[in-house]
């Protein structure tokens, strides 16, 4: 199995982690190394491909006086909110790990965060016709991905801090009467988002076929 690399900047902004992937995509189409972004946001909503502004609950004067950006972006899905306290993956890697089969990828990233729910003792499933994971009937992570000759970029959301204020100015997913949830809403607590990290990246390995190598940035590998 070929490795992966976890790269974990902390907080950005939605345009900071964009310009991050462009470089990394770059330097994988020329033979670099295939890489986990984990990372959150400072707040913002996010229109993907297609996505309708009615969704959005507010003017976009409303969505500036609250400090909520507004950013039309080239991957799929509907519209989503992104802030602190939720857990932000953006995997960038050749998809010929996974026959370069888009659906294939999608579900195992939702098999992903399944996996890392389970070791939290809470039990994620999927629900027929819709991207993301669910627990019950309240959704908990979001997908959302590109593709660049066949390197992946942008990814999916773990709800890990109650994010109920952002998510309500819009209609998540564009799933009329659907409520989100969090670690922090199903443990009674917020876990610590560093191991929240680590037990993604255990599932990320457990999953996907490639070998975790560690953190980038201790790594022997050339730097972004």
């Amino acid at each position: 199995m070929r490795p992966f690399y976890s790269l974990c900047p902390g907080r950005l902004s939605y345009s900071a982690a964009l310009d991050l992937q462009q470089q990394l995509i770059k330097k994988r189409l020329t033979g670099g190394s295939d890489m986990l972004v984990l990372l959150e946001h400072d707040p913002v909503v996010t229109l993907g491909r297609g996505a309708s502004d009615e969704h959005l609950k507010l003017p976009p004067a409303e969505f500036s006086r609250r400090g909520i950006d507004l950013v039309r972006t080239s991957r799929g899905g509907e519209v989503t909110y992104h802030g602190p306290g939720q857990l932000v993956g953006y995997p960038v890697f050749h998809l010929d790990c996974v026959g370069c089969d888009l659906h294939l990828y999608l579900r195992m990233l939702e098999e992903v965060l399944i996996v890392a729910l389970c070791s939290l003792q809470l039990e994620g499933r999927r629900i027929e016709g819709k991207t993301g994971v669910w627990i019950a009937d309240e959704k908990i992570a979001s997908l959302g991905v590109g593709v660049r000759r066949w390197v992946s970029w942008h990814g999916f959301a773990l709800n890990v801090q109650n994010q109920q204020d952002g998510f309500s100015t819009i209609v998540p997913c564009g799933l009329s009467g659907v409520r989100m949830t969090s670690l922090e809403e199903q443990l009674g607590a917020a876990p610590p988002m560093e191991n929240i990290r680590e037990i993604v990246l255990r599932a990320f390995a457990q999953v996907f076929p490639l070998r975790y190598e560690g953190s980038y940035e201790n790594s022997s590998q050339e730097k972004t």
